[in-house]
């Protein structure tokens, strides 16, 4: 299988300091799959990728190559004007925050929004936008969409905020899609749908997917690759089933050991409960 993209030697140096912060990051997302990216907080996981995205501080360097194979064209995205960047993150790379409350305008409504991001980037009217944003919500079977469409976004969860972002997503069609810690701040339940959710856009448009967690449970459940990082390098990275059942690094194993204890309690607690009850 071909690759979408293919990030090598990427660096990012705070020029305060001259501290390096990423050192030398390579990787390649293959099209149609998912990567997943883990490692604890502050292990530089996000970082990698507004980087790539040209999301970082003015104060913060970037070098290195991350080229986007799209057709016959590859760009060297460390190496495009900030517009060409902005086209490229709004058509064919979407990205998809932790705190969906954040990326949208608490004074307007969802529609609106919708429809805006929708006209701007491709060109239609706004009685057509509107179309495309209901369009999309169902897609990702939100109820009652169009009452959703009429709501502010401090009228709406966490998930339906989340799947407000997923059907954006669907609707441009990217080449990728990145999701930086999209099921934090969610419900068991919500995070449960928003899950299926990316799995129905890769398989509805065959996108690509870099989803960024600390939650390994979810990216087992949806990763092909992994890349594991911590303090800023690469300490792993390869097939994520063999990496999951075979670890190699110390640290790896650290993390998948952490998760199986934590679920292992989860169980045992469980199961306290229903005895007592």
């Amino acid at each position: 299988m071909s690759n979408v993209l293919v990030v090598r030697n990427l660096k990012v140096t705070d020029l305060r300091n001259q501290e390096e912060v990423i050192h030398g990051v390579s990787f390649e997302l293959k099209k149609k799959s998912c990567l997943g990216i883990v490692g604890e907080s502050g292990s530089g996981k996000s970082m990698t990728v507004k980087a790539i995205l040209g999301l970082t501080n003015p104060w913060l360097h970037t070098a290195g190559t991350a080229e986007l194979v799209s057709g016959q064209e590859i760009f060297d995205l460390l190496q495009q004007e900030e517009s060409t960047l902005r086209a490229i993150r709004g058509q064919r790379i979407c990205m998809i925050l932790q705190d969906a409350m954040s990326a949208f305008d608490p004074l307007a409504k969802i529609g609106s929004q919708l429809a805006e991001t929708f006209s701007e980037i491709k060109g239609i009217s706004r009685p057509e936008a509107m179309a495309m944003a209901l369009t999309a919500l169902k897609k990702v079977n939100m109820p009652e969409p169009e009452q959703v469409l009429k709501k502010y976004p401090h009228q709406l969860s966490g998930g339906m905020l989340q799947r407000c972002m997923v059907a954006t997503a669907l609707a441009m069609k990217p080449d990728i899609i990145v999701a930086d810690e999209p099921t934090t701040a969610l419900d068991s339940i919500n995070q449960r749908l928003v899950v299926e959710e990316f799995r129905r856009l890769r398989q509805q448009i065959g996108a690509a997917v870099i989803f960024i967690s600390h939650d390994l449970g979810v990216v087992r459940y949806l990763a092909d690759q992994l890349l594991v990082m911590r303090c800023g390098e690469r300490v792993e990275y390869g097939e994520a089933k063999s990496i999951f059942q075979n670890p190699q690094h110390e640290y790896t194993k650290y993390l998948i050991d952490s998760r199986r204890e934590l679920a292992q309690s989860f169980q045992k607690a469980m199961k306290r409960r229903a005895v007592s009850a």
